[in-house]
């Protein structure tokens, strides 16, 4: 299969240039230019304003106001499996990790240690786990919760390209997701009668202007170039299954990653199947 041109132009775009002008335009409270904006936006890809919490277009100031939304509280039920979906979007891949080897898309596999930010021996915790990536296009609600409960162990932003993360994207660009900026986020989450590691990784992609997390806040900007680490272990940071852990302005993917022997996938998960935030995602094996 050829890769298409999107693709192929991808690699001489000014990528970080223009994610920074829709940063600032997404961030820009212009009035009624904003409300133009976001209801051609609404028009164009038809979402669905009566779930918001606030339907009332004139009601946000900028772009991200409305591209981060709050939903009603009825909006996603939590199913009440083990595991729980973290975000709306359309499945890309999932599965067992190959040794240390994730499938991205035909002909094209990452390393575990490479999508975590090179730490090999954090990487090493996930050797023939499991992941699931799934793909947040411009329409769905951007919010990201947690598929369990989970006590926060540290946060890695990995700095990178911006290609796009559609799928064209990723059968068109090897190591896509362990090639884009990235934050990643570690917890330790319970299983039997002890915890493992859970890695929850937010990827970046053109025109994101940032990604925020409900502890830290908006993570990017800045963009220093470098490895940025916190660690969280002298803190009690805890969250329960389906609350909110972090945000995307504008979108893009989810990366989860599990050791080996931890979770069992829904039966009528299927690539490119689209999944809404609390659905069942799998049960702990």
């Amino acid at each position: 299969m050829s890769t298409p041109l999107s693709v192929h132009l991808q690699h001489w775009l000014p990528q970080r240039a223009l994610t920074e002008l829709a940063g600032r335009i997404a961030r820009a409270q212009g009035g009624s230019l904003t409300q133009a904006l976001i209801r051609r936006f609404v028009r164009r890809y038809g979402v669905n304003m009566e779930e918001a919490a606030n339907p009332d277009i004139a009601a946000y100031a900028s772009f991200n106001d409305f591209f981060t939304r709050a939903l009603r509280a009825d909006a996603r039920p939590l199913s009440d499996a083990g595991f729980v979906c973290p975000v709306d979007g359309a499945i890309s891949q999932f599965g067992p990790i190959a040794g240390d080897q994730i499938f991205q898309a035909k002909g094209h596999l990452y390393s575990t240690r490479a999508l975590v930010g090179g730490d090999a021996e954090l990487a090493k915790r996930f050797d023939n786990g499991a992941f699931a990536t799934i793909y947040l296009s411009p329409k769905d609600y951007h919010r990201i919760h947690m598929p369990t409960a989970g006590r926060l162990r540290r946060m890695v932003h990995v700095p990178g390209d911006l290609y796009s993360v559609n799928p064209a994207t990723a059968r068109g660009v090897p190591g896509l997701f362990a090639r884009n900026e990235r934050v990643v986020c570690v917890f330790d989450v319970p299983h039997r009668d002890t915890t493992v590691p859970f890695v929850l990784v937010l990827v970046g992609a053109t025109i994101v202007g940032s990604m925020a997390t409900t502890w830290h806040g908006v993570v990017n900007p800045p963009r220093p170039g470098s490895v940025r680490d916190w660690r969280y272990d002298d803190q009690d940071i805890r969250f329960e299954r389906g609350q909110e852990m972090g945000r995307f302005l504008l979108g893009s993917t989810v990366v989860m990653l599990w050791p080996h022997g931890v979770i069992d996938f829904n039966p009528h998960w299927a690539p490119a199947g689209a999944v809404r935030m609390g659905e069942a995602m799998g049960e702990a094996l």
